[in-house]
């Protein structure tokens, strides 16, 4: 937000919570980031949050939304003198050779991104730099993707639907964070009324709505009409556990 060209109140509104970049969340474990899903407003976002240093990224799924930022981490290979590792499902991995064709190349150009790709799926936890991570898989309409719980964090975007036996995973976090696109049913995403039904299942503590349209509404008007524990997320948002 705001949408070009638009004119309606959110996407006019002076209200910096209704100015919002591609969903995207930075995890900071200690003195160590990761970085979950590297869309177009990528560059921007690290810029602004001043992180330097970047331990891997994880990336949910292959939509544009989610990787097509993954060229800007040229200033980290440099950094930090080595590939970033990408983690991801192997359907991802092919999307982003044929997107990053360059990247992957035998001799690439000199400055080119450098991938260290990372294989996951749902029914393997995995660690990074000593941090344990445990993917869930949901459903982007047809398109099986994964969500990832960091200790008591758990953070799921572009839901449909979940299945039980993923749904058990999270049992027990006290954060979460999953889409809430708009009031109207949607064929790939869950609505704010099926958003809301999911968090109450799942239960966490604190609950913070993401992936919204400009057709959500108003921060300011749409927050207090929220459940106990549960908020619209905003960029800049910073969540201490």
């Amino acid at each position: 937000m705001p949408v070009i060209g638009c004119r309606c109140a959110v996407c006019t509104s002076p209200d910096p919570r209704d100015k919002r970049l591609r969903t995207a969340a930075l995890v900071t474990v200690g003195n160590k980031n990761i970085a979950i899903d590297c869309g177009p407003d990528f560059r921007q976002q690290m810029l602004r949050t001043n992180v330097t240093s970047l331990e891997a990224i994880l990336l949910t799924h292959e939509h544009n939304d989610h990787i097509i930022g993954l060229d800007d981490v040229r200033p980290f290979n440099f950094m930090q003198r080595r590939s970033m590792p990408i983690y991801t499902s192997l359907q991802v991995q092919k999307e982003l050779h044929q997107r990053f064709a360059y990247a992957f190349d035998r001799n690439p150009y000199p400055g080119a991104p450098s991938f260290q790709l990372h294989t996951i799926d749902k029914n393997n936890a995995f660690e990074i730099s000593g941090i344990p991570i445990i993917p869930i898989e949901v459903l982007h309409g047809d398109l099986p993707i994964l969500g990832f719980r960091i200790g008591d964090f758990t953070y799921l975007t572009d839901v449909k639907t979940i299945d039980n036996i993923e749904l058990q995973k999270i049992r027990g976090t006290k954060v979460l964070v999953l889409n809430a696109l708009h009031y109207s049913p949607h064929r790939t995403h869950i609505n704010l009324e099926e958003a809301l039904e999911l968090a109450a299942i799942i239960g966490a503590q604190q609950t913070y709505f993401t992936h919204m349209s400009h057709h959500i509404g108003l921060y300011a008007d749409v927050t207090p009409k929220l459940p106990k524990g549960v908020f619209l997320a905003y960029d800049g948002l910073v969540i201490t556990m």
